[in-house]
């Protein structure tokens, strides 16, 4: 991956680090009994659970790796501005112009983004769109059905 900067809140870089610590203490430990264990049990060109512990170890080492990277290239952003618009971070309400349909976002990091949770990169269009402004500013989203204008009705910034 190239080394471009990875923007987090300070929840989502502290949520990172203790993943990873979890990863590294726990989990390797936990995937190294796993190994002996099925190393003890004899044969291993066809011992499944052995083939299984080494696919598992794989993929914690990946996972360690791609977020030892993230966090080497992550700038955690916590000042937000004093004028009260958008940034990373903020919780965002927002309403379809036109609608009485309103949404809760955050802002995050696109390392952090779980549209499930709520939680919109400010990579996306909506999370790209609603930057920088303030509540009571109406944005235009360009989307595969045309544009969509959402009026921002509340902005809030965490801690």
């Amino acid at each position: 991956m190239a080394d471009s900067k990875r923007l987090l809140t300070q929840a989502g870089y502290d949520k990172l680090q203790e993943e990873l610590d979890d990863l590294k203490i726990n989990s390797r430990k936990e995937i190294a009994e796993k190994i002996k264990e099925a190393r003890a049990q004899g044969d291993l060109s066809e011992n499944a659970e052995y083939d299984a512990a080494l696919d598992e170890q794989r993929d914690i080492e990946a996972r360690i790796e791609e977020i030892e990277d993230i966090l080497k290239n992550a700038e955690v952003m916590e000042d937000h501005p004093d004028d009260g618009s958008v940034s990373i971070g903020s919780q965002v309400t927002i309403k379809e112009v036109g609608t009485d349909d309103e949404w809760d976002i955050t802002i995050v990091g696109s390392s952090e983004a779980n549209s499930l949770k709520g939680k919109i990169s400010n990579e996306s269009p909506v999370g790209a769109a609603v930057m920088r402004h303030k509540a009571g500013e109406t944005v235009t989203v360009e989307s595969l059905e045309g544009p969509i204008q959402y009026e921002i009705v509340k902005v809030e910034h965490t801690a």
